[in-house]
């Protein structure tokens, strides 16, 4: 498996649809152009590539120095548990060694809590704060 993580800088809605498609994640798919706008927003986007091909994103947000958000982590079904989610979050974890405050909203599933804990990311009850959100 070469698998090679690295900027995704070029916005290519037929690779990005698909991907957010088959997570299930399709109200990004019903708006396209507000994913569109999002990724030109974002902080940073980071894509893992296996021989070539798109298997992997990672988008997050904010300023880079006070506080960042790990917006979007999709990886293709038939791709997952294979530790490309692991590499993408560790080279985000890096990139961002400075930054004061790093966040990520996830589901509440033992799958996903199990993950993030694995890459070194503390649920907010534990370190003692409260999450506030409207969606």
């Amino acid at each position: 498996m070469n698998l090679v993580i690295k900027e995704y800088k070029l916005y290519r809605e037929e690779e990005i649809l698909p991907l957010y498609e088959s997570v299930g994640w399709t109200i990004y798919c019903e708006r396209p152009e507000m994913l569109k706008q999002a990724y030109a927003a974002s902080y940073c986007t980071l894509g893992a590539y296996l021989d070539g091909k798109l298997v992997g994103i990672l988008r997050a947000v904010g300023d880079g120095a006070s506080v960042l958000l790990v917006q979007d982590l999709l990886i293709y079904p038939e791709y997952q548990r294979k530790g490309i989610g692991t590499k993408l979050m560790q080279e985000m974890l890096c990139r961002s060694e400075g930054v004061y405050q790093f966040h990520l909203l996830t589901d509440n599933t033992p799958k996903t809590v199990q993950f993030y804990r694995s890459v070194g990311l503390s649920e907010a009850d534990v370190l003692g704060i409260k999450t506030f959100t409207r969606m």
